[in-house]
């Protein structure tokens, strides 16, 4: 098979590096990929947004399946673009990824159908947000209704901090279009993890979980971020709980997509609270998360390029069968420019990747790198690089992969120096 990924961060590395391994993948391509992408597919420089450009190049090329790894061109209609062409994508059509493109048509399909979440309202206009969140108090939860890199969310714990929230949101000074309709709702005090299922609009694989360290510094502290970090599984998942996710949330949402008329195909990734032991939706994205898909490709043990054609041609029916999941804890640990999420500075020399990349149980997976004049390799984005650990247990996986970012040389980058810091504390109780 000729194989297109779309996408050029952490988890199109991740994404690239297990499909390279297949026996079935004659080629692979990447637009436009990244130097650690290189290594294992022939990027290709189109954006993810340039929908005419990809599908001219599955065209040009014979591609037999594309798979897209952010969000964006989702949202756009590649998916749509591409099946009008006759070519097999992996991921939902435009409509379908509205899950992820607008939170107002998630959390309405929510109360439609009965999928627990937080109670909400949607606004467009100031006054009655504002006079919504002094109804309710704080703390609340601010959010921009479109797309906004995984930081459009303002957790407010006070009135003020929710209403500058929301005027910024609606002037359009904190995330632009995105922000022109905002979603208001109640705080659920828990923990968070994260749930992955894959479908082809009409059956379901569940696959695993892990869980995402949004905020910036040790300890959750500070700004969100697009994911500091990850580790999979998640501490507190079981079998009764995955269950639980299973029945009330991810069986309900398929159900009620095809019945909306857009039944899902692709990844759907739900963002959990656990609340007193019961799931909570708070979001769903469309596509594997980053950095959660860098932790779950280091478990997989399969073909994923055969999984992910299966649900592209509507065949996931018993494919669970073909693949499973390694018993080890994978964490990953993201090294960001210093100054992210704020301003960044760009092009700083990253050396001795090699070094930290050298055991079998770790890995490094290229975000946003690219290469200077001299030929050596920079930092090109916030987030940088993802270094990628196993171990039998958290801990371990979690000393293995700070041993692999104390060897990269990077005086422009920074890291957590905690992640997983919730399952060990967890392990000592």
């Amino acid at each position: 098979m000729k194989v297109l990924l779309v996408g050029s961060g952490g988890r199109e590395h991740a994404l690239a590096w297990q499909l390279a391994q297949s026996e079935r993948c004659d080629a692979l391509y990447c637009a436009p990929g990244n130097p650690g992408i290189a290594e294992c597919a022939e990027c290709v420089g189109i954006p993810v947004d340039d929908i005419k450009a990809l599908c001219n190049f599955c065209l040009d090329n014979a591609v037999d399946l594309v798979v897209i790894g952010p969000e964006v061109p989702l949202v756009l209609g590649l998916v749509d673009a591409l099946d009008d062409l006759g070519i097999r994508a992996f991921g939902p059509t435009k409509a379908a990824a509205r899950l992820e493109g607008s939170k107002a048509f998630m959390k309405d399909l929510c109360a439609k159908y009965n999928i627990p979440t937080a109670a909400y309202g949607r606004f467009t206009a100031l006054e009655p947000a504002l006079a919504f969140i002094r109804d309710k108090g704080a703390p609340i939860v601010v959010k921009a209704d479109g797309l906004a890199a995984g930081k459009g969310v303002v957790v407010a714990m006070t009135v003020a901090e929710a209403e500058e929230a929301a005027r910024d949101m609606l002037a359009g000074n904190s995330f632009g279009h995105a922000g022109a309709e905002i979603v208001i709702e109640e705080f659920l005090d828990g923990e968070e993890l994260s749930f992955f299922a894959m479908a082809d609009g009409k059956h379901v694989i569940p696959l695993t979980s892990a869980q995402d360290h949004k905020r910036v510094g040790d300890g959750d502290t500070g700004p969100n971020t697009g994911g500091m970090g990850a580790y999979s599984p998640a501490h507190m998942m079981n079998d009764a709980l995955g269950r639980k996710i299973e029945e009330r949330i991810i069986l309900p949402t398929m159900k009620a997509m095809a019945a909306e008329g857009c039944p899902f195909k692709g990844i759907l990734f739900a963002g959990i609270m656990l609340v007193k032991g019961e799931p909570y939706l708070l979001e769903f994205n469309t596509r594997f998360g980053d950095p959660e898909c860098q932790t779950l490709m280091m478990r997989f043990d399969g073909d994923l390029l055969e999984l992910l054609d299966a649900a592209a041609w509507g065949r996931l029916s018993g494919a669970e069968k073909n693949f499973s999941w390694r018993s080890e804890t994978a964490l990953c640990v993201v090294m960001a420019a210093k100054g992210y999420p704020g301003s960044f500075r760009r092009d700083t020399v990253i050396c001795h990747i090699p070094e930290a990349d050298s055991k079998p149980a770790t890995k490094v997976f290229h975000a946003g790198t690219g290469y200077n004049p001299q030929g050596e390799l920079v930092a090109r984005g916030g987030r940088v690089l993802g270094v990628c650990a196993l171990g039998e247990t958290v801990a371990d996986a979690q000393e293995a992969a700070y041993r692999a970012v104390d060897k990269i040389d990077w005086a422009g980058g920074f890291c957590r120096r905690d992640i997983g810091w919730r399952a060990i504390a967890a392990d000592k109780v």
